[in-house]
């Protein structure tokens, strides 16, 4: 089971503008941040809405958790 403090751990990481969602930019920005210059906005895009179930083109936590959880 996933603990539930490193998943808002890692959320918070996301979201940079702590407005309680991941943005396309913000996921884009932390991979970069951590080495990783393959992830660019659309693939962070396309990323985000395979997790965004109300499809509003943004993570929210509880949409963040569902999936994390399952890992």
């Amino acid at each position: 089971m996933a603990d539930i403090d490193a998943a808002r751990k890692a959320f918070n990481s996301f979201d940079a503008d702590g407005d309680g969602f991941i943005t396309a930019a913000e996921y884009k920005s932390l991979m970069a941040k951590h080495g990783d210059f393959n992830v660019t906005e659309t693939v962070a895009e396309v990323l985000i809405k395979q997790r965004d179930d109300n499809g509003d083109g943004v993570l929210s936590w509880d949409e963040f958790w569902a999936h994390y959880s399952k890992a």
